[in-house]
């Protein structure tokens, strides 16, 4: 493929919901483009389809966010499958110990995602040949800043020291001289940040075409990297927190400014967020999502793939289901309550059960299936303690993931058996209006605006609470003996119990999402979930190491010295 030369083949490997309008799915291939037609905007979306096409192939069933990477290396998951062997290097992870720089998983999520970023970079080649004074152009080249930011994003939380990909027209020659460490670890968050700062001031409020982002997905992408960049990390030989910067945070405040979200709100239940219907997704609380879609044309339809492991084993519905990203016993704890409906801070002990006289918040139910409750809340598949609802026979729990999961009743309309492993058209949420909220209560907090930060961890705590009577799992109460008990918690709080909230609020919020801060906690959670499940035990997290994942070996052997190694790995 040549500059001058574009061909455009079989690009449509994601899609939109059938409703929508998919910018995606009306595309056809296009043959040769003409450098003249690559500057003609009504082109454009041809040349820039396999960049938005590439977020569907960052993940798959090896290489998802958090059924590895995020959650199973904190205290919200365990790795599941059949034994610690279906897996390994997983388990592994889970334990921080016996890790390999060689492992294959490393290398799958990098270059996924520098495959990604190099269809990015040619769409921003190509664009920048166009007419930079047409609308259509700066919008475009917009969308692709975002989407480069994205890319940089999910790998430098994963493995810190990167290589960006962020200049123009670069050659095989560029690519091989990339290094990883060309900017300081602060250096690195402001590249995502100047890519997003032009995004939010050309990406236009709404969106006709779902899946392209808004300027509200900018401002929230830029609030969430600041709001990492805020807790800096300036020593090289250390992962430690050496600073915790006031201008950042002022920066977090701005992106999340009511301003930016009009129309955007929390849902009235928590559960329609995690719908794969197509009067639920992309709605009011979803500020950017990527996108799958069904019966369009391929064999498969351009399904999620990432989430095909996790289905459990159910006979004559599931039966090839892997089970694995199994809920801890640490995570339903945290939604345990006091009588006046604020959490039970001590999560050692032994596990919550359906039909104890212990109260919870309405949010662990649609967050974890727990033996006693309907598996996606169709009561042909209760959840109990027997090998159909742990394939390892307990030894990984008995606990189901429910967000990404979707309704075996929706088998064939939303579910799919492909080659018996599972996959949906469900979209999947990078941005939500939640998360908006509690970025912003975290910065008000930090720098001392603690009443206002309070107020708005309330707002998401009266949403939880009014799902008592008002959600998809409010009927549990006389069903299944569960007592529900969310209360509000005062606003006079010190900085310090007031962080201790936030964070607290951000797990049961956010729970399965990819979003737990493992470093301060995980060492507790081996120590205490050890009681309870054994194998955890052998759990270690090392402080300047577990951080973060290891350059692949493969990438460094590779890399002709351009690339060094995380410390201690």
């Amino acid at each position: 493929m040549t500059r001058k030369n574009i061909y455009i083949a079989a690009l449509l490997a994601l899609g939109l919901s059938l409703t929508g309008c998919s910018f995606l799915d009306s595309q056809v291939p296009q043959g040769v483009l003409t450098p003249d037609q690559i500057k003609d905007p009504k082109y454009i979306d041809d040349v820039i389809i396999s960049a938005y096409a590439g977020l569907v192939s960052i993940e798959d069933m090896n290489s998802s966010f958090s059924l590895w990477n995020y959650d199973t290396r904190s205290d919200d998951s365990y790795v599941g499958g059949s034994n610690f062997s279906d897996g390994a290097p997983f388990h592994n992870l889970e334990l921080g110990t016996g890790v390999l720089t060689t492992d294959w998983i490393f290398s799958s999520i990098w270059n996924r995602h520098y495959q990604f970023l190099s269809r990015v970079s040619l769409s921003l080649d190509l664009l920048n040949m166009a007419d930079q004074e047409n609308e259509t152009i700066q919008q475009r080249t917009a969308e692709m800043k975002f989407l480069r930011a994205y890319g940089h994003f999910q790998l430098k939380r994963l493995f810190k020291n990167i290589a960006f990909v962020n200049k123009y027209n670069m050659e095989e020659e560029d690519y091989n001289n990339l290094e990883n460490t060309e900017y300081s670890n602060d250096e690195g968050w402001q590249q995502i940040i100047n890519d997003l700062k032009d995004a939010v001031e050309i990406l236009p409020e709404t969106q006709v075409e779902k899946g392209r982002p808004t300027k509200a997905a900018a401002a929230a992408f830029l609030a969430k990297v600041y709001l990492y960049k805020a807790y800096r990390q300036d020593n090289p030989q250390s992962h430690q927190v050496t600073e915790i910067n006031q201008e950042d945070l002022a920066m977090v405040k701005e992106y999340t400014d009511p301003k930016y979200y009009t129309g955007y709100r929390l849902e009235a239940d928590l559960h329609n967020n995690f719908r794969p219907e197509e009067q639920y997704e992309n709605g009011p609380e979803c500020i950017w999502a990527v996108q799958y879609s069904r019966n369009d044309g391929t064999t498969w339809g351009n399904l999620n793939f990432a989430y095909r492991l996790i289905v459990p084993c159910i006979p004559k519905v599931h039966d090839a289901g892997c089970d694995f990203y199994k809920p801890s016993h640490n995570l339903v704890n945290a939604y345990r309550t006091t009588a006046d409906g604020l959490p039970v801070w001590d999560l050692s002990g032994e596990a919550y059960e359906v039909g104890s006289s212990q109260t919870v918040d309405p949010r662990l139910f649609e967050t974890v299936g727990v033996p006693g409750t309907p598996y996606m809340f169709n009561t042909d598949f209760m959840i109990d303690k027997t090998d159909t609802w742990s394939r390892s026979g307990g030894m990984y729990g008995y606990y189901i993931t429910l967000k990404q999961n979707v309704d075996p009743a929706l088998s064939n309309i939303y579910l799919f058996n492909c080659d018996n492993q599972w996959a949906s058209s469900m979209n999947r949420i990078f941005l939500r209006y939640a998360d908006v909220l509690l970025m912003r209560a975290e910065a008000l907090i930090q720098l001392n605006e603690i009443g206002e930060g309070m107020t708005l961890v309330n707002d998401i705590r009266t949403r939880a609470k009014d799902m008592a009577d008002n959600s998809i799992v409010s009927g549990y109460t006389g069903k299944y003996n569960v007592h529900y008990s969310v209360g509000l918690y005062p606003t006079g709080q010190s900085k310090e119990e007031a962080m201790k909230i936030v964070k607290w609020e951000r797990r049961l919020e956010l729970a399965m999402e990819s979003e737990r801060d493992a470093a301060t906690v995980i060492n507790k959670f081996y120590n205490d979930e050890g009681q309870l499940m054994n194998f955890i035990k052998a759990g270690k997290f090392t402080a300047d190491k577990n951080e973060y994942l290891p350059i692949p070996h493969e990438q460094i052997a590779a890399s002709n010295g351009h690339y060094t190694q995380n410390i201690n790995w």
